[in-house]
């Protein structure tokens, strides 16, 4: 609708810097933008507003929208001083009280709201930040009342209200009010996807698969989820609404089939999952192409405590290695021309192994993969360590496989031992790439952007469209992803204890400079400097896709980000004189993420070049790396035996009885498909994967819309402008490298073409488009 009202400004009232609204309706209204009309001298002057108000007896204060025109806080106008003080005062909120869904207030609070402990004592989970135990950052305050049986935590009882009008379930997690999806991802896209199909596709699964722990009798039945399907009667309308191109009507009954889309990968090379050559090269070019890193020492050494978790020596001796790469050279050699890589997921999963494996249906071990460089530059893999610690009286289980065996039953131990390697990580990847460096820790940015940057502040709006959805994600994954019983307890290895996994790897793992993409590739042995190199660096494996296209658009962001940041800052003192911003980098530091308040990696803000470098971080997170983790999902974990999330059995060489050892010579299909995740299992993640590797028709890619202060400036909008025009070069390279033939890492017989980084997308699931914010 369009409101039009006439009103009279005097001649003397000066330059138009910011509207009072007030909304005199029963209902909230959502205000896309206002325009000024009349003036003699200009034309038309527009507020960009897009922003739900609420109405005047919901609220005391107007609304206060500001011009397109940005400020630094010294150069505010005087008539604008008092209102963008108000404003921020209003969006920080006293600290107390219960959150309600028309508030825009944003606070801090720890994660006391994954365990649901009055609903089932056996849903009781830590809090997650604010003690020693488990360090987290922190997520939005909703005040809420406590738990009756946990003081600690809050109560999740009141977590579903009612739309009266239409019957449907809205997600009751507070969110500030513009957080919360457009309407029309809501109704388009989403009609709260996340959340309502989390919340019914578990129940239609479990009328249809009774037997939660059944596992795939054979492959053949894990190949009917794509050309075959499920039938499923009784469809929920609201479950068909959300994934209509999953469901299937059948013709003449009331039925309905759940036939799963085939993904790239399978349609690529439908037995690319069996080959080794394949499980190494996703490790550079796959979903989780974060993790691998370059083997620095030998021999390999736990860090753990022998005398809690056994000796600290791995199993993987130079004999191993040398028998494995057939002589081409010693391990030292390989040392020294850097050849060997490791995935490493030995400490951080180790001291969990035993409270996992008292959960029925999972179990655990610490892992070392190990791989070699060839001169093509791929990877090969050498050999996988298994290792279990002392548990009920038993010495600590070690034992290393290789792909080179000797017989049939040396094959297939190290497919098993592959399954069980892929499963964590699976885990590591949900839990610490995707989830713990990319939603969790970019909270407490987009929090502190509210509550310490005035909104006509330049760096808000820099920062602004990168912070898009991510607190309504972030809310609905603390509703049925990551909670107590949630989708990653109930398909992920450590079941429970996952989120406790996630706290260990933000203690131990986490440093905000390493989450630049060179400072991290630097970290884990991938690249060094090199000032010769356009990059400035030089990667250690130079067919590295993720890598490859990631510095790329690292440096396009950082170009950016340092022509925004010179126009506004020209000097050091600019900066530090700047107290909404020092105060905003002061409260990321201190408050939301302030069990790390004392690290002394924390990056100082002095000078122009020290903010280019924070902002060009936070932005790679919420677009490039989240990017790269999240839309490949479907396509490369969709056919579950390629990244199964969880490892259901121990391998059958550990205490194995005659009877299992038996069982398993006659038939070793049958012990990897009871590995495997289970059917209800493997439905159910591979829906929840669809969803997430979705984009919506809203969707917003980096560079292709400018915000309306951004074209108001002319040297904004020319940076703009040559930004855009690097991300349409960006597609373009990466289309001329993946028809490269020598990038064997990207390119070849049934090798899915690396598109994770391409800026723009269609709607969908397409593995490629890098929106502004993480938005799903």
């Amino acid at each position: 609708m369009v409101y039009e009202a006439d009103f009279n400004i005097s001649d003397e009232f000066g330059e138009v810097g910011a509207i009072l609204v007030e909304n005199e309706h029963h209902s909230e209204m959502f205000i896309k933008e206002i325009v000024l009309d009349g003036f003699l001298s200009d034309g038309p002057l527009t507020f960009s507003c897009e922003s739900w108000v609420s109405p005047n007896f919901d609220t005391q204060d107007k609304r206060i929208f500001f011009s397109t025109k940005s400020y630094l806080p010294s150069k505010t106008p005087s008539g604008l001083k008092k209102y963008r003080k108000k404003e921020l005062e209003n969006k920080r909120g006293d600290g107390t009280g219960q959150r309600k869904r028309s508030d825009r207030i944003y606070d801090y609070d720890v994660y006391n709201d994954l365990g649901d402990p009055d609903h089932n004592p056996d849903f009781a989970r830590p809090v997650l930040g604010g003690n020693k135990e488990y360090p987290y950052p922190r997520r939005c305050r909703t005040g809420r009342h406590k738990s009756k049986r946990d003081p600690l935590s809050e109560s999740r009882g009141d977590n579903f209200i009612v739309d009266l009008l239409d019957g449907d379930l809205f997600e009751g997690f507070y969110v500030p009010r513009d957080e919360r999806f457009s309407q029309a991802k809501e109704s388009t896209f989403n009609n709260n996807t996340a959340f309502s199909a989390l919340h019914l596709v578990a129940p239609t699964f479990e009328g249809v698969i009774h037997n939660r722990a059944e596992a795939f009798p054979y492959f053949t039945e894990i190949d009917s989820l794509f050309n075959e399907g499920i039938h499923i009667p009784k469809v929920n309308r609201n479950l068909f609404d959300i994934i209509p191109n999953l469901l299937k009507a059948v013709a003449d009954t009331g039925n309905h089939l759940l036939l799963y889309a085939t993904p790239k990968f399978v349609n690529s090379d439908k037995f690319g999952w069996l080959r080794d050559v394949e499980f190494a090269r996703q490790t550079l070019a796959g979903v989780n192409p974060c993790c691998i890193e370059l083997v620095k020492e030998w021999p390999l050494k736990s860090k753990l405590d022998p005398e809690v978790y056994g000796p600290a020596e791995s199993a993987i001796t130079t004999e191993i290695v040398e028998q494995q790469i057939k002589g081409v050279m010693t391990v030292e050699e390989a040392l020294k021309q850097k050849k060997l890589f490791m995935l490493d997921y030995h400490d951080i999963l180790l001291p969990f192994v035993e409270r996992v494996r008292k959960q029925k249906g999972t179990t655990l071990y610490g892992s070392r993969t190990l791989f070699f460089l060839t001169p093509e530059n791929t990877l090969t893999p050498l050999a996988i360590e298994l290792v279990c610690p002392p548990i009920d009286g038993n010495p600590q289980y070690k034992e290393v496989f290789t792909p080179a065996g000797w017989s049939s039953t040396d094959l297939w131990l190290w497919k098993l031992a592959r399954a069980h390697v892929l499963a964590h990580d699976s885990g590591i990847h949900q839990l610490v790439s995707h989830w713990v460096r990319t939603h969790c820790c970019t909270e407490p940015y987009i929090i502190a952007s509210h509550r310490q940057l005035s909104e006509m502040h330049p760096i808000y709006r820099l920062l602004h469209p990168h912070f898009r959805y991510t607190m309504e994600i972030n809310a609905l994954a603390r509703e049925k992803l990551i909670n107590a019983g949630g989708i990653i307890e109930g398909a992920f290895s450590p079941f429970k204890h996952s989120m406790e996994i996630s706290s260990v790897a933000y203690d131990k793992l986490w440093q905000f400079d390493l989450q630049a993409l060179p400072a991290d590739l630097i970290h884990r042995g991938m690249a060094e400097p090199d000032p010769t190199d356009t990059n400035k660096l030089k990667l250690t494996i130079e067919d590295y896709p993720y890598a490859n296209d990631g510095l790329l658009l690292w440096d396009y962001i950082k170009e950016w980000v340092t022509a925004y940041v010179s126009h506004y800052y020209p000097g050091a003192e600019s900066v530090q004189s700047d107290e909404e911003l020092q105060t905003w980098w002061t409260e990321i530091r201190t408050v939301g993420h302030g069990d790390k308040k004392d690290e002394p990696w924390w990056p100082v803000l002095n000078s122009p070049d020290d903010l280019i470098g924070i902002l060009t971080t936070i932005i790679w997170v919420t677009s490039g790396h989240h990017a790269a983790v999240n839309f490949g999902q479907y396509d490369f974990a969709g056919y579950f035996p390629n990244r199964p999330t969880i490892a259901r059995t121990t391998m059958p060489t550990e205490s194995a009885s005659e009877e299992r050892m038996e069982q398993f010579m006659k038939r070793p299909e049958a012990e990897l498909l009871a590995c495997f995740p289970s059917q209800y299992q493997a439905c159910l993640v591979m829906t929840v994967l669809h969803i997430l590797s979705s984009h919506s028709p809203d969707e917003e890619y980096l560079g292709d819309i400018i915000e309306p202060s951004w074209v108001t400036d002319p040297v904004i909008k020319a940076a703009f402008d040559k930004f855009q025009g690097q991300l349409k070069e960006l597609e373009a390279e990466i289309d001329r490298r993946n028809h490269d033939k020598n990038l064997r890492n990207r390119n070849g017989a049934g090798v899915v073409p690396y598109e994770l980084l391409k800026p723009f997308s269609e709607q969908g699931v397409t593995s490629k488009g890098v929106p502004y914010s993480i938005s799903i």
